[in-house]
């Protein structure tokens, strides 16, 4: 039997995560969106943690109706908001939002977050976006100040969009935040740890593990603004050229056409 199309005449907010549908993050997010108008969740069916922007496209996808208004994909963060797109929504969404992660995504970790990657393919589509992400807890989560500092910027967002294919990265440090910063990507000295080890049959396997890094110093950067207590707001785009090496670069390849005939 097919599944039910969403119709409404409400505002439409498309909600996605890479943590999976039951995620209590994404409910939280859903519930704080729920008066700016109607939310609907397609997210993955289990987690999908760190996979980037990645889109399936060598295997079929399933969508599962979960309950009145959420979805589950078995697929990426960005395959669940093409699949919401077009088989769930029966109109354009007025925003997309992806979280509330479960850990920050600051800095050159943008890169492979899900979370990110979701509302880079709503601002990549032309639609209003913002991934929301919330420092680790090693007790209980309280995803409820993340979730109201959500809603205020999508409530934002639907009343003066942002320039097209721009989107938000919010990130939400634990305890009391006091207060909001505008930031700009973190660097640091990025260093990834291969452990080898031998399974009963001593084969080799590998765990890919994040080592020691460390964060290069800037006043504004999203990191600062994590250790200082303040929630950071880093506006994104997915053009990622150096705009300020294209005069080196002419100048590197100027005489190299006669090589490459």
């Amino acid at each position: 039997m097919p599944l039910d199309r969403i119709d409404t005449l409400m505002t439409r907010i498309l909600v996605t995560n890479d943590d999976g549908y039951f995620s209590p993050g994404i409910h939280a997010l859903a519930d704080a969106l729920a008066p700016l108008g109607e939310v609907v969740i397609v997210a993955p069916g289990t987690e999908a943690s760190a996979v980037g922007h990645a889109l399936t496209l060598r295997r079929p996808l399933r969508l599962e109706r979960v309950r009145d208004r959420v979805y589950a994909v078995d697929g990426t963060p960005t395959d669940c908001v093409n699949i919401a797109l077009a088989e769930v929504l029966d109109a354009p969404p007025a925003l997309i939002v992806s979280g509330i992660n479960k850990g920050l995504n600051i800095g050159d970790d943008v890169t492979y977050s899900g979370t990110v990657a979701g509302a880079l393919e709503g601002a990549l589509l032309g639609y209003p976006a913002l991934a929301v992400s919330l420092e680790y807890a090693r007790g209980e989560w309280d995803f409820g100040p993340a979730a109201s500092l959500a809603a205020a910027l999508a409530a934002s967002l639907l009343a003066s969009p942002l320039p097209s294919r721009t989107f938000l990265n919010v990130n939400v440090p634990q305890g009391v935040i006091r207060g909001v910063r505008t930031t700009v990507q973190a660097r640091r000295n990025h260093i990834t740890k291969v452990d080898r080890r031998l399974d009963p049959r001593q084969q080799p396997y590998f765990w890919i593990e994040e080592a020691e890094d460390d964060w290069l110093p800037h006043d504004r950067s999203d990191y600062q603004a994590i250790r200082d207590g303040y929630a950071s707001v880093t506006p994104l785009q997915p053009d990622l050229t150096d705009h300020a090496a294209l005069g080196r670069i002419e100048a590197l390849t100027e005489n190299l056409g006669s090589e490459v005939r």
